[in-house]
């Protein structure tokens, strides 16, 4: 420093004192400077202070010299001591040099400015808070400070500067918030302590409404709640229970639109704590904000869902995201369903774009619980509707949840829950918006299909429900059912039938195109046949899970669609299938379910006497497919107590090629006459009179066995029939008073029989065209 300059009105003495390299020395100049500076005060000469301020921090505070610069920051303080109350008049002119000093190398001189502001802004209190963002900005520098020094002298600041903010309702929270925005994004622990103690303070002061500004930070407070520092989370976690709290008192205010993508991102991070805090939250919005959540559906489906298939380890989180789950489940109503503009519902906030916000959020996020994690969940849905609130309409994205839904179905290694509750979520579209679901039932339908061949069966049972819903809902009926895979497989679904019993209900909606339904089963529509042929397409590419699964699937849908249509449009399309090894099959597994289960009692009954014409309708069309079968076809006749003809089938059966796989078929036919289902029939062999046929049968099926435990079962029990001598034929017809029970005049039966002829002869030519090809492995017993 040039010793002969004039710092005019400091006089030399101050000034040789100001560069000295001890603090006591520098510290009498200050006492000179405050008197001098008290003299230029009570003589309002405001020249001489503004040159007195910019001489000091011009020539000393900004000075090259370290000990000049240590002389400046003192001097300051002491003309802020000496100004009192008007130092807000000159605060930009004190406080900026001192500010520049807090990037000094020397930690000593960080110090001595921290020291400064101090008694800088301790005079000049609220008069500071227009110049907050800049101390605010400096601060966060020396929070993260390696000297402690430095960092003690930086926090004896920043509780003063809360204190004044505290006292004050003059803050600019506008101006703030940019501010607070960017530094909230600080890696350094320190720093991002520095800005969660701000917030909390803010957040504190009754006259600061932070909650406004909370789309502004969330993002970065749910990035600080990932710190490594225990100390810092635990902070983090308080804030946002804060902010939560503060939400659920005044959900008017609250932003939950601007929210919803934040949260978003951070339900789908890896750190358990920032996942349960943000699925708390989205449980919160949900339940709070109602339907305007709606447009975020996809977004929060594709983060909730994956939580519903997480272990214990996971249990709070998992049970969160289930409430989630169900809350935005039930905020799909039919009115979602309405082509015209949808009802309005109150909402203050206008609704961005929830896939362009989505798609600005960038990384991963982090957050934490709050005690309302622990909580109970009422299943009732909160929304608030406050009177000021503007109306807008909510419009439930039904694309993009599909996509979603679609997505994580077709994903095989994702959880059996989340499977589960993707299927329930397709139910629950197709059974409150079918009409704009049915839109992507093409798109939809082979990942369904695809789902039938899953390990778990409650996976299957919910899969049939949605399946069974687009085969039935009147929302599907087009006059065009689409391609069917083939001109073979067509087939006439006029033809399908109800139970005679519930005809008399018939019920005529537009949906129905001329198909037939009652109140007691569903309504069958454009997607039935589509479903049935693609399920039996299904079941011939992938054996397995025909032999696994394909009872299971068909006695559910037995009961979830009606029985009679099921097994008319599979004979149907099985009477045009071209696999004649897998029709034989399929046939054979039709029929085990048809004369054993429970959940087919009604139609057993129903094909038991042929009295209506649709039961000898039913009858015929089962016939010419189960053809494929000669054993199955003797069983449907003797369900049918069509006795005469199943005499007339068995003696057709010298003609066939007799295997080992055939015998089997007629020895489990012997176990099941044996079996309460044909409790009638046996009863019938006392009926000698009226049933020669049965018996002829019965002992023609004798015939076919070899000597085994089958051939003796039956044989027995052909001797527990009485009369044996009635057994003459032609004397038995004459003296029956009466026909069979099941002979029916309008059943063309020479040509049924005809029929089973040639399906059998085609079934001989395909078998013996393989065994050309030395793909067959001939197993015919030689008797």
């Amino acid at each position: 420093m040039n010793p002969e300059k004039d710092f005019a009105p400091l006089t030399p003495n101050i000034v040789r004192a100001l560069n000295d390299k001890l603090y006591e020395k520098r510290k009498v100049a200050a006492l000179e400077i405050e008197k001098l500076v008290r003299e230029f005060v009570a003589q309002n000469n405001t020249v001489q202070i503004k040159h007195v301020i910019q001489t000091l921090s011009q020539e000393f505070a900004l000075s090259q010299h370290p000990h000049s610069r240590k002389g400046g920051l003192i001097g300051l303080a002491a003309c802020s001591i000496a100004l009192g109350k008007d130092s807000g008049l000159y605060l930009k002119e004190l406080i900026e040099p001192v500010l520049t000093c807090f990037n000094d190398a020397d930690s000593r001189l960080r110090y001595y400015a921290c020291e400064a502001l101090y008694n800088i802004v301790k005079v000049a209190r609220g008069a500071v808070l227009p110049h907050f963002n800049v101390l605010f900005d400096g601060l966060s520098k020396l929070a993260a400070d390696p000297d402690p020094n430095v960092k003690s002298g930086s926090e004896l600041l920043d509780r003063l500067l809360k204190d004044i903010v505290t006292e004050s309702n003059k803050f600019d929270l506008v101006g703030f918030i940019p501010l607070l925005r960017e530094r909230i994004y600080s890696n350094n622990q320190y720093a991002r302590q520095f800005i969660i103690s701000w917030i909390l303070v803010l957040e504190s002061v009754p006259d600061i409404n932070l909650l406004d500004y909370l789309p502004e930070i969330l993002d970065g407070l749910f990035q600080i709640l990932g710190d490594n520092g225990k100390e810092i989370r635990k902070m983090c976690e308080v804030v946002l229970g804060e902010f939560l709290k503060e939400i659920k008192k005044n959900p008017s205010s609250v932003k939950f639109a601007e929210m919803a993508n934040i949260l978003v991102i951070h339900c789908q991070t890896t750190d358990d704590l920032i996942q349960l805090t943000a699925m708390c939250w989205m449980r919160e919005f949900i339940q709070l904000a109602g339907r305007v959540m709606l447009p975020y559906s996809s977004g929060i489906l594709t983060a909730v869902l994956p939580c519903l298939a997480y272990d214990d380890r996971k249990k709070s989180i998992k049970e969160v995201a289930n409430v989630c789950n169900q809350s935005l489940m039930k905020l799909v109503t039919p009115e979602d369903d309405e082509p015209d503009e949808p009802k309005p519902v109150v909402q203050k906030q206008a609704e961005p774009n929830p896939d362009d916000s989505l798609a600005k959020q960038e990384g991963t996020a982090s957050g934490g619980p709050d005690g309302s994690c622990d909580s109970s969940f009422s299943s009732g849905i909160s929304v608030f509707t406050p009177a000021s609130a503007e109306r807008a309409p909510v419009t439930l994205h039904l694309d993009g949840i599909v996509q979603v839904l679609n997505c994580h179905l077709s994903d095989m290694a994702i959880g059996m829950m989340t499977r589960i509750a993707v299927l329930k979520w397709l139910y629950h579209l197709y059974i409150k918006t079918p009409r704009k679901m049915f839109r992507h039932t093409d798109s939809l339908f082979p990942i369904l299909l695809q789902t039938l061949s899953d390990e778990s069966d409650e996976v299957i049972l919910k899969d049939l429900e949605v399946l069974a819903e687009i085969a039935s809902s009147p929302a599907g009926q087009t006059d065009d059912p689409g391609p069917l895979d083939g001109p073979d497989l067509r087939v006439n679904h006029s033809e399908l039938q109800v139970p005679p019993s519930s005809r008399a209900g018939l019920l005529n909606t537009p949906g129905t195109k001329g198909l037939e339904c009652s109140p007691s089963t569903p309504t069958m529509n454009s997607y039935f046949y589509k479903f049935m042929i693609n399920l039996l397409k299904r079941f011939s590419s992938e054996r397995k899970l025909l032999e696994v699964r394909g009872a299971f699937i068909i006695r559910q849908l037995c009961l979830l669609l009606n029985a009679e249509n099921i097994f008319h449009s599979m004979a149907d399309i099985l009477l045009r299938e071209e696999d004649l090894k897998f029709a034989s099959t399929m046939v054979h597994t039709l029929n085990t379910i048809l004369l054993t289960s429970t959940e087919l009692f009604q139609l057993r009954n129903q094909l038991k006497d042929l009295k209506t014409p649709e039961s000898q309708n039913l009858f015929c069309c089962l016939y010419r497919s189960w053809c494929h079968n000669p054993v199955t076809t003797v069983s449907l006749c003797f369900l049918t107590q069509n006795y005469r003809h199943a005499y007339d089938l068995i003696q057709k059966f010298g003609d066939l090629e007799v295997t080992v796989d055939f015998l089997t078929e007629v020895d489990k036919l012997v176990q099941l006459i044996e079996c309460p289902i044909f409790t009638y029939l046996r009863l019938q062999l006392l009926d000698v009179k009226n049933n020669p046929y049965l018996i002829k049968a019965l002992y023609g099926l004798l015939m076919l066995l070899p000597q085994s435990s089958a051939f003796q079962l039956l044989s027995h029990r052909l001797q527990c029939v009485p009369n044996p001598e009635l057994l003459q034929t032609e004397d038995g017809l004459k003296a029956a008073p009466k026909l069979q029970k099941a002979d029916s005049p309008s059943i063309d039966y020479a040509e049924l029989l005809q029929h089973f002829e040639r399906v059998q002869k085609k079934h001989l030519e395909v078998r013996h065209q393989r065994s050309g090809r030395g793909d067959h492995l001939d197993r015919r017993v030689v008797l």
